[in-house]
């Protein structure tokens, strides 16, 4: 008997429901169909399906075993699909997301890279501040900035940020720097989490966390508006060390309350296993780690 043969034949009566109907899904005759069954279910030495004249059931073992066997085929299936695509150049379609900022920054540059090098391959970006469902709306790959939820779905860790306050030289001259979060309320400050009237500000780690109620004098769903703002002199803003790396690097901003920083939040590189893992998608999936990993503003 051919094992895989037989996990293919099971499947299609398990999911169409009938020895016949697999027979004509698979073009083979029903006796054929009806035997594969009959010898899995020997060799394993317990029932897989329950049969009446009419119907056919699926047993619960049989139910956990045609789960099993549709993985299985599914890793034969990548092994084919891996081993012929070494000699075959990446091509279709790459959906990838990333937030807003940091696709514009990171992620476009590596993707651009990605294509030159491969002309037959296109690339959808989706670079949205909000978690993308991958399954739902077909994407392949997604960059995440924060600790993640336990799924199904894989990820590598490749770097790090931290959630930082950065004011203006000209500010700091004009105004004075605070020594501790609870100063903040002398001071004019710069939002870019949102328009809540009066959000909470974290700081620190552990024992030592605690939240400040501040009133920013300027909200901005644009973390580039906000940066823009506070390098032009208007306040103390609250942005994501990614954000204003270059700018801390320049001189045009400079860091505050560097003691009282929240833990650092990691970045991870999130994919589909499995048959979503093609040869397109593992191709970028090496480049954009090794090169978010090479990052130095990131580790």
């Amino acid at each position: 008997m051919d094992r895989l043969q037989a996990m293919t034949t099971f499947v299609a009566v398990v999911e169409t429901g009938g020895f016949a109907s697999a027979a004509r899904k698979l073009a083979l005759s029903p006796p054929v169909v009806t035997r594969a069954v009959a010898e899995l279910e020997s060799h394993l030495g317990l029932r897989l399906l329950t049969r009446t004249t009419r119907i056919v059931r699926v047993t619960e073992a049989g139910a956990r075993y045609a789960d099993d066997c549709r993985r299985i085929l599914a890793e034969v299936h990548d092994a084919e699909q891996a081993a012929m695509g070494e000699h075959q150049a990446p091509k279709g379609t790459l959906t990838i997301t990333a937030p807003v900022m940091f696709g514009q920054l990171y992620v476009a540059p590596l993707l651009a890279r990605y294509l030159l090098q491969w002309p037959q391959l296109d690339a959808n970006c989706l670079f949205l501040d909000r978690v993308v469902n991958l399954l739902e709306e077909g994407v392949d790959v997604a960059v995440r900035i924060g600790e993640l939820p336990d799924s199904s779905l894989h990820a590598a860790r490749v770097g790090r940020v931290r959630r930082v306050l950065v004011a203006s030289p000209e500010y700091a001259k004009a105004r004075g720097l605070p020594a501790h979060p609870r100063e903040l309320t002398d001071h004019a400050l710069i939002s870019a989490a949102g328009l809540t009237a009066q959000p909470e500000w974290h700081f620190g780690v552990g024992e030592q966390a605690f939240s400040q109620r501040v009133q920013p004098r300027m909200r901005s769903t644009s973390n580039e508006a906000a940066i823009a703002a506070a390098i032009a002199g208007l306040g103390i803003a609250r942005l994501l060390s990614y954000q204003v790396a270059a700018q801390l690097q320049s001189g045009a901003l400079v860091p505050v309350l560097q003691a009282h920083e929240t833990a650092d939040l990691p970045i991870h590189v999130v994919h589909h296993g499995g048959r979503r893992a093609t040869q397109r998608v593992r191709g970028f999936i090496d480049l954009v780690v090794e090169g978010l990993r090479a990052d130095p503003s990131l580790n």
